[in-house]
């Protein structure tokens, strides 16, 4: 399975660079794609919607300020979905964190620190990892050299 990591502007991709590093460093296949809640919601809810079909297994999302992007992917699988609240904004990113953080109930987000996006990829490694032994020895290599 692969993961998607989602962004909501081209201009979050230094943030966003942890979780693709990171899911390089497991030898999971991802892919970066950069999609909207607001100014592309049909092509957002057209990659949730397809994303189990297409051979996704968990889907990682950053945004910052308003942050609906995870939510928006939340509610269109049931895949899980990964928040990454980004800094920015007027306060450091808790805008962020608490708009992908206070999801309804039914429509979980998963969320790690402002700019975890290396945390979210770890995340989303040992959610797949429940069905693949190797990545299970990766993680525990990684945990052994000190989780860096």
């Amino acid at each position: 399975m692969k993961v998607a990591i989602l962004m909501g502007s081209p201009r979050d991709g230094d943030k966003m660079a942890g979780a693709s590093e990171m899911l390089e460093r497991f030898d999971v296949p991802h892919e970066v794609l950069v999609m909207s809640a607001h100014r592309t919601p049909e092509q957002v809810a057209e990659l949730a919607s397809n994303a189990r079909d297409n051979g996704y297994g968990v889907i990682i999302c950053g945004a910052g300020m308003a942050a609906h992007l995870a939510g928006a992917v939340s509610a269109h699988t049931t895949l899980p979905v990964i928040g990454v609240p980004l800094s920015g904004g007027v306060s450091g990113g808790m805008d962020a964190l608490l708009s992908t953080v206070q999801m309804p109930r039914g429509i979980p987000v998963a969320t790690v620190a402002v700019d975890g996006s290396a945390n979210a990829a770890v995340l989303a490694v040992e959610i797949l990892s429940l069905n693949n032994p190797d990545l299970i020895e990766r993680l525990k290599t990684f945990r052994d050299e000190g989780a860096r």
